[in-house]
Order: C-alpha cells, then structure tokens, then sequence
C-alpha cells in the first residue's frame, strides 16, 4: 500500500493526503488488497485532531499516533466506558482512526474555536444537514459484510 501511495505521489499536483485517498479507495475494490492495516498517512485534518488530543505526542509521528489508537482499541473502550458496536466484528483500521482524528479536529474546531490547531483552521466549511433518503448500506465485497446485512436494512431500522 505504501509503494502504491508513493506512485500516487509522484505524480505532480498529488500530495500526501491526496495519494493516501486515492490508494485507499482503489484498495476497496478488487484492484488492490493490500492490508488496511499496513500503511497510513494522516490528512491535515487528522494531524489538526491529533494536536488537540495531545499535547506530547512523545516524539511519535502522525502515522505512529494513528497505529497506536487502532493497536489499543479494545484495551481503550472498557475503561472509557464505551461500547464499542462494530461492523459485524470488524475492528476499526487504520483509515478508521485517520478519519476519528480528522472528525475530532472538526469538532473540536467548532466547539473550542479559540483553540488553535496545527493547521491554524477556523472555519467549518459545511453544516449537517438531515437527509431524509434511507441509506441503503454497501461495503467493499473483500470485507465480507454484505451478505450479514438484512437486504432491506436502512437507517432508522438498526
């Protein structure tokens, strides 16, 4: 995966965060299938949540910080008083802690905005809005969960 985002990245006007998508989107289909636990490279959102929930990251980088969330989930949750509902089992992936940094940076931005983070970002580019269409929920086949979820499964219904 990481030979694969360093291709990516070669090409001009494509950077880390840029590559890192992009070898991570092809990796959900049948093209790729690499480990989603091999490899990640946190966005500049993910670097900005980082910054906000630690002040000393010890001397480990972005990707090291990442690895260790996604390393020490199960030992994290009971003490933290979370219950942790999964996908049929399947724990969260290195993509999966990039995006909860990038969210909490993204949060905390909108409620602490005199908190400056590593980016210096202020603003929230979009608001939630509700969609009222149900999702009809997909994931990529090598995971192996479609075939766990009831055909007619949409929000709401869970």
């Amino acid at each position: 995966m990481e030979k694969g985002f360093s291709i990516l990245r070669s090409y001009p006007l494509i950077g880390d965060f840029l590559a890192y998508q992009f070898i991570t989107d092809l990796n959900y289909s049948t093209l790729t299938d690499f480990s989603e636990m091999e490899f990640v490279m946190p966005g500049p959102g993910a670097k900005d949540g980082i910054g906000k929930c630690f002040h000393d990251t010890g001397g480990l980088s972005g990707s090291d910080v990442v690895r260790m969330m996604a390393d020490i989930q199960e030992e994290q949750f009971p003490g933290l008083g979370v219950q942790f509902l999964s996908l049929w089992g399947r724990r969260l992936q290195l993509i999966d802690c990039q995006n909860l940094f990038c969210e909490v940076g993204k949060y905390a931005r909108y409620a602490h905005p005199d908190v400056v983070g590593i980016g210096g970002r202020i603003r929230i580019k979009q608001r939630f809005r509700v969609n009222p269409e149900p999702i009809r929920y997909w994931y990529p086949p090598k995971w192996g969960l479609n075939d766990l979820i009831k055909p007619a499964v949409m929000v709401g219904e869970l």
